[in-house]
């Protein structure tokens, strides 16, 4: 396959992960959201196959091995498996009603290309345009993590996040240390670890995992 071919796939895959984080960001079912960052994953683990292809760096395949393994199957499965146990349901809580939140992320989406249009010259020609969506996808999570009540909901804002910064470093980079992705795969899975311990000692103490209980507690003291 020739570059002509696989770079408008590349910035394809860019595209629907941008639209899987505002899918993120609207959605408000739990369940939703782990299937959801599943297939933000496998996006995520195919864009890098590619950016190997481009490349002829075969380092390039292990990562995207690596990140069909986590990203796409292992990570949305410890998630899944902590709500069973946690036998939490229901919607998710906002603090701002669904349209205000799309409304701003839009705003934030205008705000991550302007950011980015500066350094668009220090990249290759083939990923023009994808450090904004990298930007953009990275700052919708952290709005996500910011608007949402609940501990799992910001927990995978956390996790889009990580997949934003990763999308950022191989397909707009077209590639990174292997080492260096290791890294970054290794932090996410560990704090996972941390966010499930947190979890269960929530729903212990308050019986649940909204976190306005935290602020409660602390106006309290």
């Amino acid at each position: 396959m020739t570059i002509a071919v696989l770079v408008p796939i590349l910035k394809f895959l860019a595209a629907w992960i941008l639209l899987l984080s505002f899918a993120l960001l609207a959605q408000r079912r739990l369940l939703s959201l782990t299937h959801l960052l599943a297939w933000q994953g496998g996006t995520l683990a195919l864009s890098t196959a590619l950016v190997a292809v481009l490349t002829g760096d075969g380092l390039l395949w292990v990562s995207a091995g690596l990140t069909l393994l986590l990203k796409a199957l292992l990570i949305p499965a410890i998630l899944h498996r902590l709500l069973r146990r946690l036998q939490v349901r229901g919607d998710v809580e906002m603090t701002l009603n669904a349209t205000s939140t799309q409304l701003l992320g839009i705003v934030v989406v205008v705000f991550a290309f302007a950011l980015a249009s500066p350094l668009a010259g220090s990249l290759p020609v083939a990923t023009h345009g994808m450090l904004g969506i990298a930007l953009a996808s990275f700052l919708i999570a952290f709005l996500m993590m910011i608007t949402r009540r609940k501990a799992v909901s910001q927990v995978v804002g956390f996790l889009a996040m990580d997949n934003a910064a990763f999308f950022a470093a191989t397909s707009a980079t077209l590639g990174m240390p292997l080492i260096v992705e290791l890294g970054v795969a290794l932090d996410a899975l560990i704090g996972l670890v941390i966010f499930g311990v947190f979890f269960f000692h929530i729903r212990e103490n308050f019986e649940s995992l909204d976190l306005h209980w935290l602020e409660r507690l602390r106006e309290d003291q």
